[in-house]
């Protein structure tokens, strides 16, 4: 869900006014039923895909973590669908993904369904994969061990023109669920198929993942394991946390959670005004070119959110009974008795996420009579948000491995 926002928004903002480092190697758009197309958009092959697993990842995460090589090299596809938005009664609208395919002879592969964490860049997304490291890591790690991978954009990214539904819940499983379906469409009409469905996600898309993992046990569609690192599964107790209980090491980016939730609220349910009563007046119109994608600058949006959000939100029951906090509630993705096998990782020094939130599903899921024991909660040790996710994802294959 969050990466540094004041301390890397140069960088991003170099990404959205420069053109793009790597060329992708674009073909022209194939059509299938109903509105789906995809587009190959680049072919790495094993030495690219275990560069990434060798040096790119460790720059990234900060961490040095042993990952399985690669094997075989992985076409890129960017799947465009139609999707509809269910808080706007279903609104119809286009949205992309990611579709990895190994390249090998199989023509019937497990597939993991990848949900990203917080970008701040429109393109730091799956579909946009020489931007998104998280993304890369995931392609040369599953990808290049015979594992097809698909990930959503989520609305308001990638080439949506929607504003972005940042953790609004009916959104998130809608575009990742439909995602799934155009990947099966755009494989059946290359003749292959998916065997195994299994479903991982980091930070916000950890939330994401669960929330998908809801819907699909909802309606009956099979997965055989779903696995999360650093996941706010409650982000009503993570904000409640920031504003009551702060911690001594809590991120000074942890301002991004309020300005992009509040305007995606404000937008997707229907309240003018919501993020104004939100965020202070003096620090509105810049928290707006952020949600917005417009250039500011960033030392202008303050880390102390006592400056950035109104003082009445430092009462809890306010915080509470605003109507912010009322929709901030029902953000939460694992109060459901949970059906198949979870696995939460969570880091021990994670700057964004709780000890008590990364274990949220299995304390809840483990207080029912004997105890539900589907969800398991495991430790990736001293690690950092980042670092829980780069540690996590080899342990994601392991596990995964022995289901399929």
């Amino acid at each position: 869900m969050l990466k540094a926002f004041n301390s890397v928004i140069y960088l991003l903002l170099t990404f959205w006014l420069l053109p793009a480092l790597a060329q992708e190697t674009k073909s022209a758009p194939i059509p299938v039923a109903g509105g789906i197309t995809y587009q190959l958009i680049g072919s790495w092959d094993v030495a690219r895909l275990n560069k990434i697993l060798t040096s790119d990842t460790p720059a990234f995460s900060g961490v040095d973590v042993k990952y399985t090589p690669a094997r075989n090299a992985v076409k890129l596809y960017r799947v465009t669908y139609p999707s509809v938005i269910p808080e706007h009664g279903n609104k119809p609208t286009l949205t992309s993904g990611l579709l990895a395919i190994p390249d090998t002879t199989d023509k019937s592969l497990p597939m993991v369904s990848y949900q990203h964490g917080t970008v701040y860049g429109k393109h730091q997304v799956p579909s946009f994969p020489e931007e998104s490291p998280e993304t890369q890591l995931m392609i040369a790690q599953f990808a290049g061990q015979g594992y097809l991978l698909t990930g959503a954009d989520y609305f308001g990214l990638g080439i949506s023109g929607e504003p972005e539904g940042y953790m609004v819940k009916g959104s998130h499983q809608q575009a990742t669920y439909d995602m799934i379906n155009a990947s099966r469409q755009v494989l059946a009409q290359m003749k292959l198929a998916d065997s195994r469905l299994f479903l991982a996600g980091w930070s916000q898309g950890g939330f994401v993942t669960m929330a998908l993992l809801e819907k699909l046990e909802g309606i009956g569609m099979k997965v055989q394991g779903t696995a999360t690192a650093s996941a706010p599964l409650d982000v009503f107790a993570l904000l409640n946390g920031f504003l009551s209980f702060p911690r001594k090491f809590d991120a000074n980016w942890l301002n991004s959670i309020v300005i992009l939730s509040s305007f995606a609220y404000e937008n997707y349910y229907g309240i003018p005004g919501l993020a104004h009563s939100v965020l202070t007046d003096e620090y509105y119109d810049v928290a707006k070119k952020a949600y917005d994608r417009q250039p500011f600058n960033p030392a202008d949006i303050p880390q102390d959110l006592h400056k950035l959000i109104r003082p009445e939100y430092f009462n809890a029951q306010y915080f509470a009974n605003s109507a912010y906090g009322r929709l901030i509630a029902s953000a939460q993705a694992y109060r459901w008795v949970i059906a198949s096998p979870v696995h939460n990782y969570y880091g021990e020094s994670d700057e964004a996420i709780t000890i008590g939130v990364g274990k949220m599903a299995m304390t809840y899921a483990q207080s029912m009579g004997s105890g539900n024991m589907q969800v398991e909660a495991i430790s990736t040790g001293k690690t950092t948000h980042r670092g829980t996710f780069a540690t996590a994802v080899p342990l994601w294959k392991i596990w995964f491995d022995s289901k399929r």
